[in-house]
């Protein structure tokens, strides 16, 4: 690590112990900006990135403060421990080799997911964090343009890429500190449809365009098809607006649709990526085929997963880090790694989060001022997510972010039912949001 990455993550640190908990919030966030996983140390087998120091200091710092308690676990919070405990310790029953990386994924997700569900407040906190965020979002989006311009990345100071390696149809693939150019257009693709949202409320118009301006400089510098995809989905998830309260029907809409492909296509329905790419750039026909063929393969995987080796022969060419396919798809990583049972228990996250979000917007009228937007947006972003996750893998830093985002959608579905059982009329009929446990955090019963 260098004098000037030692400097970022020292002062990053310091913000984040000593900090109040919006500033310690940015300073986690800056974090996953501006340091990079180029810088690490290598100790007992395990790769300490800069990172990896932010967020166990987070973690601390919340611990300490009793601002997050373990005493209170809802189900999200639940579904995301037996997520990891079960992928990490069938992974190291079956596998004797890769322990090291399984078992710093698993503290990973703990330590970010659970530092960021104390430091992250409810709505209005979080609308403020939005406006201090573009003071990070700003800077770093001129970063990612000047590289793109220039082929010259400013992260090369901090260990980064020094030369220009991706390039489609002419244009330079950005990667700013991330390492790999999707997983830079899905910082853009993330937040913009929560931007939008902030838009969508009063006062805030101005600063959420600029946000929403800055996303799509970001995803523009990055020159990929996915995050394009991402953006894609984000609109239509806000065009769905207007008919929010009959989205059951659109649900079955989409399954009885994807049905009809299945039953009309020649080839099987998840080719359906391959032909969305040749409209927005990407290796669509990659993605498709590799659930096509680990779909083949299904009987060597499902139970316990396989060693990522013996998919070697998968493709006519390998990944260089694992020798094996490139498994460029968050479910299929999950399965791979830990059989089926990871993938439903993956799938049972999300849908206890989009329950979650789905509750609270239900309670939630005009107060908090623009609360229903944000979590419409939350909600859209996790669609994001779901949608990038069929092509890609969270490998690097961006981890820290959905966790981030993944601690909102917990934190402001707290709130949303806490005020909601606040106000309710003594005796009335219960509202229905029994999808957030009632063993609410004192800090959401505090802004009821």
């Amino acid at each position: 690590m260098n004098a000037i990455g030692l400097s970022i993550l020292i002062a990053v640190i310091l913000a984040v112990a000593f900090g109040s908990r919006r500033n310690a919030l940015l300073a986690a966030m800056a974090g996953a900006l501006f340091l990079t996983q180029h810088q690490a140390a290598l100790v007992l087998g395990f790769n300490l990135f800069a990172y990896r120091f932010v967020e166990f200091a987070a973690f601390l710092r919340v611990v300490i403060r009793s601002e997050f308690s373990f005493s209170q676990l809802n189900r999200v919070d639940k579904a995301l421990i037996w997520l990891y405990l079960y992928a990490t310790a069938i992974f190291l029953i079956r596998s004797n080799t890769g322990q090291a990386y399984a078992i710093g994924t698993a503290v990973d997700a703990f330590l970010c997911y659970f530092a960021f569900r104390g430091l992250v407040g409810g709505a209005e906190e979080f609308k403020g964090f939005l406006r201090a965020f573009l003071l990070l979002l700003a800077p770093y989006a001129l970063l990612v343009l000047f590289e793109s311009f220039t082929g010259k990345n400013v992260f090369a100071l901090l260990g980064g890429v020094a030369e220009p390696e991706w390039v489609r149809e002419g244009r330079l693939r950005c990667m700013g500190s991330f390492r790999n150019p999707s997983l830079l257009g899905t910082l853009g693709a993330s937040w913009f449809p929560i931007y939008l949202g902030l838009g969508c409320g009063r006062g805030d118009r101005r600063l959420a365009l600029i946000g929403m301006g800055l996303c799509l400089v970001i995803v523009w510098a990055s020159n990929s098809g996915a995050p394009l995809n991402c953006l894609v989905v984000g609109v239509a998830g806000w065009l769905l607006w207007p008919i929010r309260s009959q989205m059951q029907w659109f649900r079955r809409g989409a399954v009885i649709a994807i049905v009809a492909l299945a039953l009309v296509m020649k080839s099987p329905v998840w080719y359906l990526l391959a032909h969305v790419s040749d409209l927005t750039g990407g290796g669509g026909y990659h993605r498709a085929y590799l659930i096509d063929v680990a779909f083949k393969n299904l009987g060597k995987w499902w139970l316990a997963g396989m060693p990522i080796s013996e998919t070697a022969g998968w493709f006519p060419y390998l990944a260089v880090a694992t020798g094996g396919a490139d498994m460029t798809n968050q479910f299929l990583s999950f399965g791979i790694g830990a059989g089926v049972v990871a993938i439903f228990l993956f799938l049972r996250l999300l849908t206890i989060a989009f329950k979650n979000l789905g509750a609270a917007r239900a309670t939630v009228s005009e107060e908090p001022a623009g609360a229903k937007f944000i979590l419409w947006g939350l909600g859209v972003m996790l669609a994001v997510h779901i949608s990038n996750w069929l092509g890609i893998t969270y490998f690097d830093q961006t981890y820290a972010i959905w966790f981030m985002q993944l601690a909102t959608i917990v934190n402001l579905a707290e709130e949303a039912a806490a005020r909601a059982a606040a106000t309710e009329p003594e005796g009335s009929a219960a509202v229905p949001v029994e999808v957030v446990e009632p063993q609410l955090s004192h800090r959401a019963i505090a802004t009821a």
